[in-house]
C-alpha cells in the first residue's frame, strides 16, 4: 500500500489521468490502443514503446500514470476509489487492470531482464507515406529462445527513446559508469544529428 505522502502524489496523478480520460472517446482509444498492443505479434517489443503511445495520446504524466496503474498491485485500486473519479473511469481502469495488466507486468519484466535479450540489431529504411519519404529504424531483438522481435518506426521516435532512457539514466550513473570513449560517441552522435538537421541556405 502507499504512504501518506505517495498517496497525496497519487492522487494527484490520477485526477490529471481522469480528467484526461473524460475527453471523448478518450476511453474507448485507450482500449484500443491496449487491445492492439495485446494481440500484435511482436507484442514485447510494443509493450517497449507503450508508455509513450499513451503520453502522445494522454500528455506525458497521465499516460506514465496509466502504465503504472496498469502493473499495479490490485489492492492499489482501493486508493483510486477514495478520490471519487466518474463511476466509467474508474470502471474502465480496474477492467484495464484485470485484462491487461498481467501481460504487460510480464512483458516489461523480461525486456528489463538482460538474461532474457541475447542481442539486438539496428537498421535504418527508408519509407514512403503520404508522398513523402520518411526515414525510419528497424530495432530486432533476439530473445533466449533465439526468437527475434522487431520494433518499426520513423526516426523522431527512436530519438525521443534514446533521450527519455539517457534521462532516466542520467540521474542514476557513477563516475566509472560510463567509459571516455563512449562520452565521445555520444557527443559525435549528438553533433552529426545537428549538422544533418540545421536550416540549409
Amino acid at each position: 500500500m502507499l504512504d501518506h505522502e505517495e498517496k497525496f502524489l497519487f492522487k494527484e496523478e490520477i485526477l490529471q489521468l481522469a480528467t484526461a480520460l473524460n475527453d471523448p472517446g478518450s476511453l474507448d482509444n485507450v482500449e484500443d490502443l491496449l487491445t492492439d498492443v495485446i494481440t500484435s505479434p511482436r507484442f514485447d517489443s510494443e509493450v517497449f514503446t507503450l508508455e509513450r503511445s499513451l503520453q502522445v495520446m494522454l500528455g506525458a504524466r497521465p499516460g506514465t500514470t496509466l502504465v503504472g496503474l496498469l502493473t499495479v498491485a490490485p489492492e492499489v485500486f482501493e486508493e483510486v476509489a477514495e478520490v471519487r473519479i466518474a463511476a466509467e473511469v474508474y470502471e474502465r481502469l480496474v477492467a484495464w487492470r484485470a485484462r491487461f495488466g498481467l501481460a504487460i507486468d510480464n512483458a516489461l519484466n523480461f525486456l528489463n531482464n538482460p538474461d532474457g535479450i541475447q542481442g539486438h540489431n539496428f537498421g535504418t529504411q527508408i519509407a514512403h507515406v503520404d508522398d513523402r519519404r520518411v526515414l525510419q529504424g528497424r530495432l530486432t531483438m533476439v530473445r533466449y529462445n533465439n526468437e527475434p522481435q522487431f520494433f518499426l518506426a520513423d526516426a523522431a521516435v527512436f530519438l525521443g527513446l534514446i533521450t527519455d532512457i539517457m534521462e532516466r539514466l542520467g540521474p542514476h550513473l557513477e563516475p566509472d559508469s560510463v567509459d571516455e570513449e563512449l562520452l565521445t560517441r555520444l557527443r559525435e552522435a549528438v553533433a552529426l544529428i545537428e549538422r544533418r538537421t540545421a536550416p540549409r541556405g
